[in-house]
């Protein structure tokens, strides 16, 4: 048996067990061929709704749709064989019931072999992620800052500096742990919250925005790479600048096209010489 049919591929409760251990390193992924270049380097690779901005230009990630993400998750499953692959579920698919998201979770992990599903929520979802993860549905949770309500709590910002603010997201991240997420994102924290937070439960926390404090760290992968260009939140880091590079590329394909050197011999086919 050759060595690589012996990789086993990360769980939620492996995931889970590296809290105290080391960070664990996270990046989105939505393609096939992202995914197999970040699967070597990563323990989690979130199919996360943000892929209504970046991939499809919608202005928030609400648009995003339970087949999409389900699209993406089989893409993403196909280019992977080691990193725990979290899908996301979109807005609508789970806020109504526990049991409308018990249909929505199964249904994607069914249709895209993920190991778990992510959604968003605090104390109001505890009751949800309760009945999820007591049906064999692994759940990461996500506090502080969540995208898909943002129409309701005024646009995006940092959060945590009033004192009921700190108390509402404790309150939050407290009752997702308890409710048994193995692991719970926080976005757009102040990082003394965050440290608390990460410090006082069970689950791994994920930061976004919430400083080195937490257990682990994920970024988008568009952002990480420099390709989307439209904004730049104060906690994206940009690891290489690509979108020139894109650019420079397309702008030099073009002019080797219009001068007619693209495709040049090298490239092109040609009738084989019929042997005497």
């Amino acid at each position: 048996m050759s060595a690589q049919t012996n990789i086993k591929r990360r769980t939620a409760a492996s995931i889970q067990a590296l809290k105290g251990e080391r960070p664990v390193v996270c990046l989105t992924a939505y393609t096939a061929p992202i995914a197999k270049l970040l699967d070597p380097h990563c323990d989690l690779l979130l199919v996360g709704d943000s892929m209504g901005v970046v991939i499809y230009g919608f202005e928030s990630s609400v648009y995003v749709t339970m087949e999409m993400m389900i699209a993406h998750g089989q893409a993403v499953m196909r280019g992977t064989r080691e990193a725990c692959v979290v899908v996301d579920m979109p807005f609508g698919s789970y806020q109504e019931s526990k049991e409308q998201a018990f249909r929505g979770a199964a249904r994607i992990m069914k249709e895209s072999g993920c190991s778990a599903i992510k959604l968003e929520g605090g104390e109001e979802m505890a009751e949800t992620v309760h009945f999820l993860s007591q049906r064999g549905i692994p759940v990461m949770g996500h506090v502080g800052l969540m995208p898909q309500q943002v129409n309701a709590t005024g646009g995006y910002r940092s959060l945590g500096r009033s004192d009921e603010e700190a108390a509402k997201i404790r309150r939050d991240a407290k009752a997702i742990d308890d409710a048994g997420a193995f692991s719970i994102v926080i976005e757009g924290t102040i990082e003394p919250l965050a440290r608390e937070i990460s410090a006082g439960i069970r689950a791994v926390t994920i930061g976004i925005g919430a400083s080195a404090a937490c257990d682990g760290q994920v970024l988008v992968t568009d952002d990480m790479l420099g390709i989307f260009t439209d904004f730049k939140p104060r906690f994206v880091k940009h690891f290489a600048n690509l979108a020139p590079q894109i650019s420079r590329a397309a702008e030099d394909y073009a002019a080797e096209v219009n001068a007619r050197t693209f495709p040049a011999d090298e490239h092109t086919y040609q009738m084989k010489r019929q042997k005497l």
